[in-house]
């Protein structure tokens, strides 16, 4: 944790000579939605499809995307590609390091062996043509998923998809979750069931790919209910493929029946314990606290999230817990709470035997832009105070009272700030008033069809909930 955070400015640096847009994870990150074709080297650009006829003769197509290739010339030019606006946007509107820069710090001794050649002891950029074998990879095998978050998508959870396809889309501007939307983008997921080319193509790719890869993790949907997820760790565990510099990650909304999650233990103790691979870490969301966290996620049962966060960090002294913030406009009322209970959880769960042994769990905050009807940008300018205060709380508890340890790193903590930051930016009128009344008509509609009571949860979000109701948008 402290080198990422002591080498964000050489990081900065290095990649400011090639250009002010540059950023290393156009080469050697990517996340492939292998159950609709998709793919992105981020989680703030687009995705964008993978032509089946590029994967023809070239599985690392998977990633490797002329559409890629061409961002990747932009960036080498000295440009700044417009799909990455998030980062601009922090770097432009605050004097925060956006994620280009963490995202390129963690591997920047390998980042400049990914994108530079050496001949005749003479550095080359390297030609945006070529075909690379990214050293961070995540994959979505499958979107089945038991639950459907206010912000997700029928792209991305089979729960969704199913809502969708009952009641139909969402009756905001652009009416959320459409799926006309998605059949134009094609990003319609193939059945599970069905024979899937971008999974057969990605088992193609795999043993060249795994000679580089240093982090591989999966996604989803609810990879728990994936058999393929099993099938991965069933293969390290019999010692196939994977060696031990591999970081391997998994991700889990924790809420699959007892009897899977021990299953899931059972197997993640055994890699550990074998040293089948470097390091392990199990990755999960919360937005916030309690009953408004049950909200923003339907289908979580917190009591249950919350033992079973603790079953994982007791059950498994060896791994981390990291927590995913989609930080948005309902996060904002509870969310000291969260920190807070953060707090005690990586207070509680540190010993000497994880890599970090203070940090027994990890919390990355983003804040939500799309939907913008669920962005913190639409509350009105006091809750920005609010949040102002949840910074300081945390900021507050990064190094222990009586033992001085470092509970939250200086990213945690910077990447709560910037959202203070972004708060505080510009949004124009006509666009603010739209979303404030998509944010009324989205979860007057979420109540109706999934018998929730906006008001009773969020007491503290009534004033402005009804006069977002008032708002009347040409």
């Amino acid at each position: 944790m402290a080198n990422i955070g002591a080498n964000l400015k050489e990081t900065k640096d290095f990649l400011d000579t090639i250009g002010c847009g540059m950023c290393v994870a156009k080469w050697d990150q990517v996340t492939i939605y292998l159950h609709n074709g998709q793919t992105h080297s981020c989680h703030h650009p687009r995705t964008h499809t993978i032509p089946l006829s590029e994967l023809k003769d070239n599985p690392s197509a998977l990633h490797n995307t002329k559409y890629k290739k061409i961002q990747r010339r932009t960036m080498l030019n000295g440009g700044r590609p417009e799909e990455c606006d998030y980062c601009w946007n922090v770097e432009d509107n605050s004097t925060a390091y956006s994620d280009r820069i963490y995202k390129s710090s963690g591997t920047l001794t390998n980042a400049k062996k990914t994108i530079m050649k050496n001949i005749d002891g003479v550095n080359y950029l390297i030609d945006w043509k070529e075909n690379i074998n990214p050293t961070y990879v995540e994959v979505v095998f499958s979107s089945v998923c038991n639950m459907k978050c206010s912000y997700c998508a029928p792209h991305i959870s089979t729960s969704w998809m199913e809502e969708i396809e009952k009641y139909g889309p969402y009756p905001t501007t652009y009416k959320f979750n459409n799926l006309e939307e998605l059949k134009k983008k094609k990003a319609i997921p193939i059945p599970h069931r069905e024979p899937n080319p971008y999974v057969e193509a990605f088992w193609k790719w795999w043993p060249d790919l795994s000679k580089d890869l240093r982090h591989f993790r999966i996604t989803g949907g609810e990879p728990l209910l994936s058999k393929d997820t099993f099938k991965v760790l069933d293969s390290i565990i019999e010692g196939k493929v994977f060696t031990k510099k591999l970081s391997l990650s998994v991700n889990s909304n924790l809420m699959v029946p007892d009897d899977i999650f021990d299953k899931f233990i059972e197997k993640v103790n055994i890699i550990i314990e074998e040293d089948k691979v470097y390091h392990f870490d199990l990755f999960t969301s919360l937005d916030t606290w309690g009953s408004q966290s049950e909200y923003i996620r339907h289908g979580l049962e917190f009591s249950k999230f919350w033992k079973n966060c603790n079953k994982f960090l007791e059950e498994c002294p060896k791994a981390l817990l990291s927590f995913m913030v989609t930080y948005n406009a309902l996060s904002v009322p509870n969310f000291d709470k969260f920190i807070l209970g953060i707090y005690d959880l990586k207070r509680k769960n540190m010993n000497k035997y994880r890599i970090h042994p203070t940090h027994a769990c990890v919390i990355d905050i983003s804040y939500l832009r799309h939907p913008a009807h669920q962005s913190v940008k639409i509350l009105p300018k006091e809750f920005r105070e609010i949040v102002a205060k949840q910074a300081e709380l945390m900021r507050s508890l990064r190094y222990g009272v009586k033992d001085k340890r470092e509970y939250f790193t200086e990213m945690e903590c910077s990447k709560l700030e910037r959202i203070v930051d972004w708060m505080g930016s510009s949004y124009d009128k006509k666009s603010l008033n739209r979303d404030r009344r998509d944010f009324h008509r989205f979860f007057e509609e979420h109540d109706k069809r999934r018998g929730t009571n906006f008001i009773k949860i969020f007491p503290e979000l009534k004033d402005f909930y009804e006069n977002c109701s008032k708002i009347k948008v040409k």
